[in-house]
């Protein structure tokens, strides 16, 4: 669906924050507003943080011609607000071919491990394959929708920006959600955010924007994702084409598709905990 409000009558929400992260030591971090989730304000929602350790991960490439080609979020329990630390360890060297972990901690404990594989790039080595991706039109904006049943001004939700194409927040009839999505601050204060940094803060909405189930009765548990990718975005908007699917047993899987302009970027993969919210 496309706004139907004429894009000079439409206002977003004053921003949270200036950025999601402020970077206070070498490898410590702490959290500002805009990473707030919007069950707990105490909590972080989970695409920040899995955005902060893949930041972490590039930049121990350095000037290496490496890319993450896939990464592995798992969050390990609620992601406290405040102050964090992380660590960079290679699990598996290589040139072509290295895999490698990042941690946050918060706490005195492990809240968020990311694991990787980089794998070696190079222009013009390969032929163009696979079928073309080409994503719908770009929508006018849109009013941004809250999450039924959370406040209206929780800082992740308004440190963000949505424009469906079809489907909406928080549950809707339709199968599928089409929508266009971006952040609207630096993961890290006064640093650029890169396409994966961009792509892994807004992945882990995979669940919440193509929910057809509503959230204000029925709990969705992420405890990971799974992110695989042939390219990191190019620009700053990028495209889902997301599904959720549950079964009677309470368990399911959210699935994107992700493209910017030029085609298909990658995917992003959900299991899912769903119960009736008591």
């Amino acid at each position: 669906m496309t706004s139907a409000t004429s894009p000079a009558a439409v206002a977003l929400p004053d921003l949270p924050a200036d950025s999601f992260y402020e970077q206070v030591g070498d490898a410590s971090f702490l959290s500002t507003a805009a990473t707030e989730s919007p069950w707990d304000a105490r909590a972080q929602h989970g695409g920040p943080p899995s955005a902060l350790l893949g930041r972490c991960l590039e930049a121990s490439i350095g000037d290496e011609p490496l890319t993450v080609g896939k990464i592995d979020v798992d969050f390990l329990g609620p992601i406290p607000q405040g102050m964090c630390d992380v660590e960079v360890t290679v699990l598996r060297p290589g040139k072509r071919v290295r895999q490698v972990q990042a941690t946050m901690s918060a706490d005195d404990r492990t809240v968020v491990t990311a694991r990787a594989w980089l794998v070696a790039y190079e222009e013009g080595r390969a032929p163009r394959s696979g079928v073309a991706v080409q994503p719908p039109e770009f929508p006018d904006p849109q009013p941004q929708l809250t999450v039924p049943g959370t406040p209206a001004a929780w800082g992740y939700g308004r440190a963000v920006e949505w424009r469906f194409v079809e489907g909406r927040l928080g549950g809707g009839d339709e199968e599928r959600a089409r929508v266009w999505g971006r952040i609207r601050v630096p993961l890290v204060a006064g640093e650029e955010p890169t396409g994966l940094q961009r792509l892994l803060t807004l992945a882990d909405s995979t669940n919440g924007i193509s929910a057809q189930l509503d959230v204000r009765d029925w709990l969705f548990v992420p405890p990971g994702m799974g992110v695989t990718l042939q390219r990191v975005p190019a620009s700053d908007w990028m495209y889902f084409d997301a599904t959720s699917h549950v079964q009677p047993r309470g368990t399911g899987v959210a699935h994107a598709v992700v493209s910017d302009g030029d085609g298909l970027c990658g995917y992003v993969s959900q299991p899912l905990l769903v119960a009736p919210r008591s």
